[in-house]
């Protein structure tokens, strides 16, 4: 069925690249809230009593909440077909919990506390709307070309995400303290569910019939489940559904590849801890050098998109080799050499948030898509924990160490890149 079908009530849904731009328009102001809290997420904790460990884990920890998360939240949309409602009670979730931040210096020695656990909150959320929302967007972008789709949507995301850190650099700079900036932040998150409720009525339902799906062989539990099944192969086939074990034997090397590029890219709350503990920048300009990044990611996602649709999966191959670089050049002494770092990450984040999803979309049967989404974000949770941990607790005192680490990871991952590639061929 097409995706243009009038929908009931004679109103005609958006075209694909409409969609796809709209899907941007939400994401460029959800992102302006949560990256603008993740762009100050680290000297926010670090004001509170944080240390570099502490800082390490919590972000980290946020990251595999977000990702591992969604070995539930995959499954129980593909289940439900409840596509929508995910999406937007996880957007909504982002818009209370960040804004909320503003309060945590007020609340004495709790402050740390509840920061974290907020933190926390705004990751679930991302956790319960992602796979929902990349199955509706990779479908919509089936004809667009989903390289071209997901990078369109990757680039509109990191506007928001340029944005919403300088929206906070500016008020740290007029006020000398960060809880303003958090509360102005419910804005564009007030603005983000105005525009995903027109979105929800101008765009056909994820439930009508893929044409992927009448070109692919019936397959997997869901396959030959029966209504009459009993509660425990229906719970046996849950589980097989959310691990993932019915989804082709590439996907899962490719996922493995993805955690470790992932543990190797760490969270931006340890470079920015990193950045003032050095005394390299003021907590205010930590936001514009995040800016920076997501400019950088904005431009590199529109080019590997449209690399990604001739090429296929080949423009991968530059992931590892930036990330084995990004420790060696984000914690050093000069700033310059820092900047040429977040420059370097940027890019590798760019490709890590956008191709890999359209190369996941290739990989794996439409109808498992966001169950394919839910279990290749766990994987990538739980090497974004560990990165967490790793960084953390290596960056200042044995830092050749860490850029050790990170370089043979992403050797292991080159490996197993290759090696999906030529499964896949």
């Amino acid at each position: 069925m097409s995706t243009t079908t009038e929908r009931p009530g004679g109103r005609a849904p958006w075209t694909p690249w409409r969609t796809v731009v709209a899907f941007g328009l939400v994401s460029m102001a959800a992102d302006m809230v949560y990256e603008g809290m993740r762009a100050l997420s680290g000297p926010l904790l670090g004001t509170l009593g944080a240390s570099a460990l502490t800082v390490g884990l919590v972000t980290g920890a946020g990251e595999a909440v977000a990702l591992v998360l969604r070995l539930v939240t995959g499954p129980w949309a593909d289940r439900s077909q409840r596509h929508w409602r995910l999406t937007v009670v996880g957007y909504g979730m982002t818009a209370v919990s960040v804004p909320l931040l503003a309060v945590t210096p007020f609340l004495g020695s709790a402050g740390l506390a509840v920061a974290a656990t907020l933190i926390l909150v705004e990751r679930t959320g991302k956790a319960v709307r992602s796979p929902s929302k990349s199955a509706l967007l990779a479908r919509m972008a089936r004809t667009t070309g989903r390289g071209k789709g997901f990078g369109v949507h990757k680039a509109m995301d990191q506007v928001g995400a340029f944005a919403g850190p300088l929206l906070l650099a500016g008020a740290a700079a007029l006020t000398g303290v960060l809880w303003p900036g958090f509360a102005l932040l419910a804005i564009p998150g007030l603005v983000s569910m105005l525009l995903l409720a027109q979105l929800r009525r101008r765009v056909p339902s994820v439930a009508q019939p893929d044409p992927e799906d009448l070109e692919e062989p019936a397959e997997g539990p869901d396959a030959t489940a029966s209504p009459e099944a009993s509660p425990t192969a229906a719970a046996r086939r849950f589980g097989v559904g959310a691990l993932g074990l019915d989804l082709p034997g590439s996907f899962h090397l490719f996922s493995l590849s993805a955690a470790l590029t992932t543990a190797g890219l760490m969270t931006f709350g340890v470079i920015s801890f990193q950045l003032v503990d050095n005394g390299l920048v003021a907590i205010a300009v930590v936001p514009v050098v995040y800016a920076l990044a997501m400019a950088i990611e904005a431009v590199a996602a529109l080019a590997t998109g449209d690399l990604f649709d001739r090429w296929g999966g080949r423009i991968l191959l530059v992931v590892p080799p930036l990330v084995a670089t990004v420790p060696l050049l984000v914690f050093a002494d000069t700033l310059a050499v820092v900047l040429v770092g977040v420059v370097v990450w940027g890019i590798a984040t760019a490709v890590q948030d956008s191709t890999v999803k359209a190369y996941v979309a290739d990989l794996v049967p439409s109808r498992r898509r966001a169950s394919a989404y839910g279990v290749f974000a766990a994987v990538q949770g739980m090497g974004a924990l560990g990165g967490g941990a790793l960084a953390g607790a290596l960056v200042v005192h044995h830092l050749p160490v860490l850029v050790g680490v990170v370089a043979v990871l992403q050797v292991v991952a080159l490996g197993l890149l290759l090696r999906t590639l030529r499964r896949v061929r």
